[in-house]
């Protein structure tokens, strides 16, 4: 088996248990992200992360933490292997000899490369994800239940080509889908090198146990988030907005409403929900793809 089936078969198992572990803790960020900001004098529609959870399971069941999982499951497999196989790619191309293991630094290369790729395909996925995620929040549902827009990412899919100028509708909100990606899995991947390289105390890093791999793509996922968060809003606010009466006019318009109407805090809403998910989400990710990258030999 080359090495490019090799990184689509582990970046598709990595994605997978990435997606599992991680997807409820992502739509509560959407909820928060996503929320109207509240009149004066009147309380927002979720007081915090535990809140928003009770709000949703009360109103839509366990299942309506898993709501929206169904496009980047159908697309998990593709954005996955994109992710590594280019990463590997561009690994290959810059190591000296065969074998010879990159420095973080050549890391945060092929981090940043592979970040371009992924854009392309996290975009419309992630429309269709925020859409479904948010619309109860959008529509202001109550307790007597959920008002629905959307059926499933299928139709989400249908309205935005008919309605929102065809496949341009996909991808609202690139630009900061861009800027999170690229800076997002540049850190990720050199940080991951760089705790596999301590870890392995300068020796190979191919011989390190579970644990270390665990703790090392789990930080490593944590400084992604921590790192891009504000441009995650932003990309989720575009998203999200109306198409017919928008209330945004591009990523900075975004931006600039957003730190002026909820001050800068409102860049981090949900960021609670979001760096709890990707602790356990990429340590479950990079394990599952070292385990299969390995067995695959």
């Amino acid at each position: 088996m080359g090495d490019v089936l090799k990184d689509l078969t582990a970046g598709t198992v990595g994605g997978a248990a990435q997606l599992i572990v991680g997807h409820p803790f992502d739509t509560i960020k959407v909820k928060l992200q996503s929320q109207p900001v509240p009149l004066p004098g009147q309380p927002p529609k979720y007081a915090g992360a535990m809140d928003a959870v009770r709000q949703t399971i009360a109103a839509e069941g366990a299942r309506g933490v898993y709501k929206g999982m169904g496009a980047p499951l159908a697309t998990v497999a593709v954005f996955n292997a994109v992710l590594f196989s280019v990463r590997g790619k561009l690994e290959t191309m810059l190591r000296s000899e065969p074998g010879v293991p990159l420095t973080v630094n050549q890391q945060i290369i092929c981090g940043g490369g592979a970040g371009v790729a992924v854009s392309i395909l996290a975009c419309p996925t992630e429309l269709i994800k925020c859409r479904l995620q948010a619309q109860s929040a959008l529509a202001g549902a109550s307790s007597a239940g959920v008002a629905v827009k959307y059926g499933g990412p299928m139709d989400v899919a249908r309205q935005v080509l008919r309605s929102e100028g065809g496949v341009r509708g996909l991808f609202k909100g690139f630009i900061p889908t861009l800027a999170r990606e690229v800076p997002g899995n540049a850190l990720m991947f050199g940080v991951y090198e760089a705790l596999k390289q301590y870890f392995a105390g300068g020796r190979d890093t191919s011989g390190l146990g579970r644990g270390s791999l665990i703790v090392a793509g789990g930080l490593a996922g944590g400084s992604f988030w921590f790192s891009v968060y504000p441009t995650d809003v932003v990309k989720s606010a575009l998203q999200v907005d109306d198409y017919k009466n928008p209330k945004f006019s591009g990523s900075m318009d975004a931006f600039k409403k957003i730190v002026a109407s909820e001050g800068v805090k409102g860049l981090y809403k949900g960021f609670g929900p979001a760096m709890a998910r990707s602790i356990p989400a990429n340590a479950a990710c990079f394990l599952a793809y070292e385990i299969t990258r390995s067995s695959l030999g």
